[in-house]
């Protein structure tokens, strides 16, 4: 095994080892500010993250507006006062070791507000600024207005041109590195384009040395790539390391970081982990986003896949292939439907699944009424968590809709991550994990129901292993 040489990152010198920003309260101060004692990079996540009480208590973010737009600036709010407390949380357990850096997603609702707001009010505790999950064209002017680094989390090389060309060549003194998210084996949303096929997996390799290629042609500066997805064991990678195709290159661990004593999720969780097997965690497209995602197959992902399926063509007026009535609602409103589309209405009807929701494809979703019930009352209660949200239609634009029908086979993803952040099941909530995850059974580090501190974690990871 190679020795893993420290690399100037975010300007200091660190190990190249990174814990991956996760989520709504998952990539806390405490967790972060422990990597970065042990002398990498601690990554705090400030999307929705926890604020407290004067005696410590996590303040519930419960939201009091009557319409979207209210509840959307209380979002911000939260989200600027959990961004900074845990910043200074992560600060004060580095003891100026390591880097810390802040994770925002550009989707998110808010983004633009939230991250200023974080980055004012933890002014020279933020070494740098990871963003991912669309196109952050905007984030390198705001990190370099506040004088800290940014690295834009891309899944090809394209990507990054399009970056680089449009606005990064004007900053190019504060790009701190380029985060390459596999998007077959990283956990959360993926960037997985529509000529990509989900079900067939690139190495990683090739796409990041074209990556480095497009970088150099391109004359952004030699900083570190980022590998993030699909990393548990560095002797796997040996061949990546002082690779001079590649150039210097930086491993992110994100799903390997869930097991440390200092990260928040449940106990219920953590012994959840070691008993996942190889294929437990599924590549989807129910997220709100529009973009892909890998959670575990769990109950909660189990019942989008099943309301997915009860799903047939619809039409409001009859045409060729669509012209059996089907009444539908209290009312009893006909649409049309293919004869086989009726017959299986007929059978899911009689199988308790009688309330018929339309999707904005035009297609009609047939579920329980408990069920009907829960997705009104989660899109009703929408909060503007994201740009644009599939699920509940809301989009960060004055008209305050995408100008699409609300889709019922998604799901409301802050109010499940929230949950599950917050110790309520993981069965019923989405439970996000990069594919390796069944790794952690096979894993002899944490044998035995090992759960080591994070600086054990960095260290055993330094080893190789």
């Amino acid at each position: 095994m190679k020795d893993i040489k420290p690399l100037l990152i975010s300007g200091k010198e660190v190990y190249p080892i990174v814990e991956g920003g996760k989520g709504v309260s998952v990539s806390t101060g405490r967790s972060s500010g422990a990597w970065a004692a042990a002398g990498g990079v601690g990554t705090i996540s400030a999307v929705n993250a926890d604020s407290f009480d004067a005696e410590g208590r996590i303040i519930p973010q419960v939201y009091q507006g009557r319409t979207r737009r209210e509840r959307h600036q209380e979002l911000v709010e939260f989200g600027i006062r959990g961004g900074v407390e845990q910043v200074r949380i992560a600060h004060e357990m580095a003891n100026g070791n390591g880097r810390l850096h802040v994770n925002v997603l550009w989707e998110m609702g808010g983004a633009v507000p939230v991250l200023e707001g974080v980055l004012d009010g933890a002014k020279g505790l933020v070494h740098g600024v990871t963003c991912g999950a669309g196109m952050p064209y905007k984030v390198a002017e705001i990190a370099a207005r506040h004088a800290v680094y940014y690295y834009p989390i891309v899944s090809s090389a394209r990507a990054f041109r399009a970056l680089w060309k449009r606005a990064y060549s004007k900053t190019a003194e504060w790009l701190g590195g380029v985060v390459y998210e596999d998007p077959w084996l990283a956990g959360g949303h993926n960037g997985l384009s529509n000529s990509e096929d989900p079900n067939i997996p690139q190495a990683p390799m090739p796409r990041v040395a074209e990556l480095r290629k497009v970088m150099r042609d391109v004359g952004a500066p030699e900083v570190p790539i980022f590998m993030a997805g699909g990393v548990w064991y560095l002797r796997e990678w040996a061949d990546w390391i002082d690779n001079p195709e590649l150039g210097p290159i930086a491993f992110q661990f994100g799903t390997r970081a869930l097991l440390t004593q200092e990260s928040p999720i449940s106990e219920e969780w953590k012994k959840r982990l070691p008993t996942l097997r190889s294929g437990d965690v599924l590549l989807h497209r129910f997220s709100p986003t529009g973009f892909y995602s890998s959670a575990v197959r769990n109950t909660f992902i189990r019942e989008l896949v099943e309301r997915s399926d009860r799903q047939i063509d619809y039409r409001s007026e009859p045409e060729e292939g669509l012209s059996t009535p089907l009444p539908i609602g209290a009312r009893g409103r006909e649409v049309f439907v293919s004869e086989e589309g009726a017959a299986k209405a007929k059978a899911w009807m009689e199988a308790g699944y009688v309330d018929a929701l339309r999707t904005p494809d035009s297609t009609l979703v047939f579920v329980d009424p408990d069920r009907a019930r829960e997705i009104k009352t989660d899109q009703t209660n929408c909060m503007g968590c994201l740009s644009q949200c599939s699920f509940s239609n809301w989009a960060e634009t004055e008209s305050g809709n995408n100008g699409k029908r609300a889709d019922p086979r998604s799901f409301c993803i802050q109010k499940t991550l929230q949950n599950i952040a917050h110790g309520d099941s993981i069965e019923r909530n989405l439970m996000f994990a990069g594919h390796n995850a069944y790794r952690f059974g096979t894993d002899p580090f944490f044998a035995d129901g090992k759960v080591p501190t994070a600086g054990e974690l960095v260290a055993r990871i330094l080893t190789g292993d």
